[in-house]
């Protein structure tokens, strides 16, 4: 539900692509890129220190519990910075012999990008908003100017100036009050998720003295434009209060607003489509609560919505004293309800929820509003009146395999929607589409400035059966016209599938460093994701979880049998919770695997959900199961959790990569597993450990940055598949 307007976030980075190789061009192109290997020094081994815990009658040995800094978020042990940097020298030696790989496909990734760039300018007020990126940038300018195109265009963030010297520099939460006079935004300078919100007046230039550190939320301008609701993380580094800071005044003199009492919920802030209210949402990963208060009186008495109930998810929005409510309380795939403001809680459905149709948003405007929809793991986007809603009023796309969904739309009376569209080898186009027409208007295609032909691509989407004989799971893939299908083609497959947050199947030419060399290139839409809808979700979730393995496995399985690749041939990558998908299908399936990419690994599962320390444990125990107070729920994941299923077995090469200042998966996760990997298994397959040492759960934050590790990432992937040969 749109909730808050903010800024088109930047033109898409690393997605662009490159003249295909032909096959005997690719030869050529990558003879030599790869020099004679000198003999690598001995991998890192860390030292082994008894450390027990005992739950559930069950007592497990950790001897590697000694690399969580009991200082974090503070990381400041020598040994442990000492093992971390003796991992990235190890990884920097196995990756020198091929720097001219990596040089080469950094090349080829950066030429796919325009450089010198900017996003469609979108109204919102008086005002026509933007970013830009100069050539050779890695990060942003962000601009305006009038809508009534009398007057020059105004530079009003400069993201390169900020980052100039920091190895990491994050900006989020931009917003601008209603009359476009002040700006609020937050920075994060080492990829840590805390931030700094800072002020600066439009009509100057000038900053504020205002400063708020430690938030960890939106930010929302009240009507009067003279103050901001924002929330502070907590010791724990969750978000469980709101507060308003009135500019000019003392942050310590901020209202506390709300307080959230229970630790496993976290708190959110937004606005109503047409700016009369305040949303103020609490909730975890299966429930919520919502709360209203005036936008111009953020000190009124706040109105409860509906309390809380486990397993009910809400959110809502407001049109001229009517609240629309999206709610699973009925179907899983949701239903849309009205309400009134003097009755919020009692709620008359609009649409009803439907096992075909699977709502995924709705969106507000004067007059109408938009469903987001999926159905059969394809994206719809309807238009639908107030007098009519039951009728459709679905935009047609020009392709049968898509994704597509409403873009940047600020303003609530608008006669146009702004939209994204894209497919596995259809380029991130922007479109205008004229309600009243029912036309669309393209205002810009991604350019690709070292050239692209679409025609010599082939996206499929196929269905795979699961091993319960009822399923079929289905996945994206794209690549080369000409690749072979008598299994000799080798095959880069990734998943997430958790949280309910799909992987779409859209448009990234970094990928195309791998199928341009005859990868196939495989998305899995596990259970886990919503893919197919909200019942997909939540079939690999908590006790369901190791559907979501199960899966990904007979994925691979299938497109063996059909010929798309073979075992052996297959690298795998996922990230965060993916990573825990790597992790235990490497556990179970090493054998299927040629070459693991596991980032910011979710896996050792059960340390992390029995340490409500953590910034995000409480909050995670719908999703997973709280093995604290649940025995059946712990010997589940014990059966499943990566770092206590390590086994005297011969497993496949790996890349595993973490964040030094990650609160999301802490680094001590994948550098406990990989040491214990390197004590247990029984081969010696090239197993690498890549730690950013000023970054956090997304790596390096600058444009070229993260994409100089996308193509170290691949030129371990064509290195030991053997491709690049």
């Amino acid at each position: 539900m749109r909730l808050i307007w903010m800024f088109l976030a930047a033109i898409a980075t690393p997605l662009v692509a490159s003249p295909p190789l032909l096959a005997q061009e690719k030869q050529e192109k990558d003879a030599d890129l790869t020099e004679q290997a000198p003999a690598l020094p001995p991998a890192p081994v860390a030292d082994q220190r008894p450390h027990q815990v005992t739950l559930h009658g069950r007592t497990l040995s950790d001897p590697w519990h000694w690399l969580r800094d009991p200082g974090y978020p503070e990381v400041d042990d020598a040994d442990i910075l000492d093992y971390v940097r003796q991992e990235n020298a190890y990884f920097d030696a196995a990756m020198k012999p091929h720097a001219k790989l990596v040089e080469t496909l950094f090349q080829e990734m950066k030429g796919r990008i325009k450089e010198a760039d900017a996003s469609v300018p979108q109204k919102d007020g008086d005002w026509l908003y933007w970013v830009e990126f100069e050539e050779g940038a890695e990060y942003k300018k962000w601009y305006r100017k009038p809508a009534s195109g009398a007057g020059e265009s105004a530079l009003i963030l400069d993201e390169v100036a900020m980052a100039e010297g920091k190895e990491y520099f994050r900006l989020s939460d931009v917003s601008i009050s209603p009359d476009g006079r002040l700006m609020a935004y937050a920075v994060d300078d080492n990829g840590s998720e805390r931030f700094e919100v800072r002020f600066k007046d439009l009509t100057t230039g000038a900053a504020l003295p205002d400063v708020i550190p430690g938030t960890l939320s939106s930010l929302v301008w009240t009507a009067g434009n003279d103050a901001i609701l924002y929330g502070l993380a907590n010791e724990n580094w969750r978000t469980d209060n709101v507060r308003l800071h009135r500019l000019g005044t003392p942050v310590a003199e901020d209202k506390l607003l709300y307080k959230e009492p229970d630790i496993g919920f976290g708190v959110g802030i937004g606005k109503t489509a047409a700016d009369n209210y305040i949303v103020i949402a609490t909730g975890d990963n299966e429930t919520s609560e919502v709360y209203l208060l005036p936008a111009g009186d953020p000190e009124a008495k706040m109105q409860l919505v509906s309390a809380r109930r486990k397993g009910r998810e809400y959110s809502v929005d407001e049109r001229e004293g009517t609240l629309y409510i999206l709610t699973n309380d009925d179907h899983p795939n949701f239903r849309v309800a009205t309400a009134s403001l003097a009755a919020p809680g009692e709620w008359t459905t609009l649409i009803p929820g439907s096992d075909h149709s699977y709502i995924t948003d709705l969106a507000i405007f004067r007059d109408y509003f938009v469903l987001e929809t999926r159905e059969d793991g394809l994206d719809q986007v309807d238009v639908r009146r107030y007098d009519a809603p039951l009728t459709p009023g679905r935009i047609r796309f020009p392709e049968a395999t898509y994704v597509a969904g409403l873009g940047d739309n600020p303003e609530y009376h608008q006669d146009k929607l702004r939209l994204d569209y894209e497919s596995m080898i259809t380029p991130d186009t922007v479109y205008d589409y004229d309600v009243a027409t029912g036309t669309l208007e393209t205002l810009k295609v991604q350019e690709i400035p070292s050239g692209y032909d679409a025609s010599q691509y082939i996206t499929e989407w196929v269905n795979l059966p699961s091993r319960d004989g009822k399923t079929m799971i289905p996945a994206s893939l794209v690549y080369r016209k000409g690749t072979k299908r008598d299994g000799s083609a080798p095959m880069h497959l990734y998943a997430y599938g958790s949280y309910g947050y799909r992987v779409a199947p859209g448009f990234s030419t970094t990928r195309l460093s791998l199928v341009d060399r005859g990868m196939i290139y495989g998305i899995a839409h596990v259970r886990g994701g919503d893919d197919m809808g909200r019942a997909w979700y939540l079939a690999g979730k908590t006790t369901e979880r190791q559907n979501t393995f199960d899966d990904f496995i007979d994925v691979a399985k299938g497109l063996i049998a059909k010929g798309y690749t073979r075992a052996g041939r297959i690298s795998i990558e996922g990230r965060s919770a993916g990573g825990q998908v790597m992790g235990v299908v490497y556990n179970e399936a090493p054998e299927l695997w040629g070459a693991v990419l596991a980032g910011v690994p979710f896996v050792d599962v059960i340390n992390t959900m029995v340490d409500e320390t953590l910034p995000l444990t409480p909050g995670e125990w719908p999703e997973w199961g709280n093995p604290i107070t649940d025995k059946a729920a712990f010997d589940y994941m014990l059966s499943y959790s990566p770092y206590d299923n390590v086994a005297a077995k011969a497993y496949p090469p790996m890349l595993v990569s973490a964040g030094l200042n990650d609160p999301r998966v802490t680094y001590w996760e994948p550098a406990k597993w990989v040491a214990k990997l390197r004590n247990v298994r029984t081969n010696d397959s090239l197993l690498l450990l890549r730690t950013n040492m000023g970054a956090g759960h997304a790596g390096k934050s600058g444009r070229w940055g993260a994409l100089h590790e996308d193509a170290e990432e691949y030129a371990f992937v064509l290195t030991q598949l053997g491709v690049e040969d």
